[in-house]
């Protein structure tokens, strides 16, 4: 009774619009204090600090960093460039270049929310010029970010792994397959589109345009080599691969010769302010998750569940419902932070691999991102192309359509994302 009371008070506070991490730590101070009295107080504080005081945790502001270090070192507008070089002659091929680029700019800076702010910012206008419909181009822009998640670094799995426990690296692996044929198949459907309402071809295809923005390009493809290749290769674990991109992304800004120290601190501004807003979210539900846990919550859900079905695939199919309709009503970050660790009882108890439910969530959670009332990157997206929000989700239909796809795939062919996974780990 009192956890139900807790959840309902912790969506009222929701609903009335107080952020998410005031509202999980008020519902927790309350909760705790209902059951303990006021002698827990001093514990509070305490379980907040050991929450978001975990080594992995500081990859998530350093990845953000390196991503806003590119939005104003032109290592986007470069990307953007050689994508046009590669793909321009393709009906349809700007379209395509925006999910390339923004598959090849989560590599670098893991979140959605940058890639939509760094490429959406010039792929959208350009796009809209060239006569794409606008609902079209804000949501080929979002969705394309959101799957890019799922392709390491992402910083969705980094916080799943923190909470569940995970290998961060494996599930890196993991993602790498699901994620280009989540992407092959956006272009497929940019193309149907683009031959259906005969949109441009930008450009004939050119070898030696395609190899002078290759040139251009060169060290920008050299940050994801370094970050992943270390990663992978064992060299660096993926909190130092992070700082290694920060590294690597300020260094190649100075090699342009696009960056100075006003861009620099504006990009380490904005970096603080969301890593803020990430670890506020991280520490209050630390707290929340001590309450669930001193109630038993997490263990009595999997008693329920594996009382109604062992059978993992049915789990996981009540599980995807669960998080799609979660995903509607939180960030992914809050949902990772306040599902997961509720979930992963029953996770293990019916021998779900970890790495395996991990790329679920996080794809599920992509789902969400475009998914209103909350759809934080289609809200991003919108912003930016100024466009209407259900002019928009219903252009975004066909690549929600293609996510869910992807998200079915990995569900039930777990060989498909684990097979890398097997492949360098055993």
């Amino acid at each position: 009774m009192g956890t139900l009371l807790l959840l309902v008070g912790l969506l009222a506070l929701v609903l009335i619009n107080v952020p998410i991490a005031v509202a999980l730590g008020i519902a927790a101070v309350v909760a705790i204090l209902v059951s303990h009295g006021t002698d827990s107080l001093p514990n509070m504080a305490i379980d907040m600090y050991n929450g978001a005081n975990n080594f992995p945790l500081i990859a998530i502001p350093l990845f953000i960093l390196a991503g806003a270090i590119m939005n104003t070192s032109g290592i986007s507008r470069r990307l953007i460039a050689f994508a046009s070089a590669l793909l321009g002659f393709v009906r349809g091929g700007l379209a395509m270049v925006n999910i390339g680029a923004s598959m090849f700019f989560a590599e670098i800076s893991g979140s959605a929310v940058a890639d939509v702010a760094a490429l959406g910012s010039v792929l959208m206008p350009a796009m809209k010029k060239r006569g794409y419909p606008g609902p079209f181009t804000a949501a080929v822009t979002s969705s394309s970010a959101s799957l890019a998640i799922i392709i390491p670094p992402s910083i969705p799995m980094i916080l799943y792994a923190v909470m569940a426990d995970a290998s961060v690296v494996q599930l890196f692996v993991a993602g790498i397959i699901p994620g280009i044929i989540g992407g092959f198949l956006m272009m497929g459907v940019s193309y149907w589109y683009a031959v259906r309402y005969n949109w441009p071809v930008e450009e004939a295809f050119n070898l030696r345009n395609l190899w002078r923005t290759f040139k251009d390009a060169a060290l920008a493809f050299l940050l994801p080599v370094i970050i992943l290749g270390g990663i992978f290769g064992g060299f660096v674990t993926a909190t130092e691969g992070a700082g290694l991109a920060v590294i690597a992304a300020i260094g190649v800004g100075l090699i342009y010769r696009e960056i100075n120290w006003k861009l620099l601190h504006t990009a380490i501004v904005d970096g603080v302010v969301q890593t803020a807003v990430v670890m506020l979210l991280v520490a209050s539900s630390a707290l929340l998750g001590v309450y669930l846990t001193e109630a038993q919550v997490p263990q009595q859900l999997a008693a329920g569940i594996a009382s109604l079905t062992s059978n993992p695939y049915a789990v996981l199919a009540l599980l995807n419902v669960f998080f799609l309709v979660v995903g509607l009503f939180l960030h992914s970050a809050a949902a990772i932070i306040l599902v997961v660790p509720i979930v992963m009882p029953l996770v293990n108890t019916v021998g779900i691999d970890p790495v395996h439910f991990g790329l679920v969530v996080t794809l599920n959670l992509a789902i969400g991102q475009q998914t209103p009332p909350v759809a934080s990157v289609l809200m991003t997206a919108c912003s930016i192309a100024k466009e209407n929000i259900w002019d928009v989700t219903r252009a975004n239909l066909p690549f929600i359509g293609v996510l869910l796809a992807v998200l079915l795939l990995i569900t039930y062919v777990p060989a498909i994302p684990l097979s890398l996974v097997k492949l360098f780990y055993g």
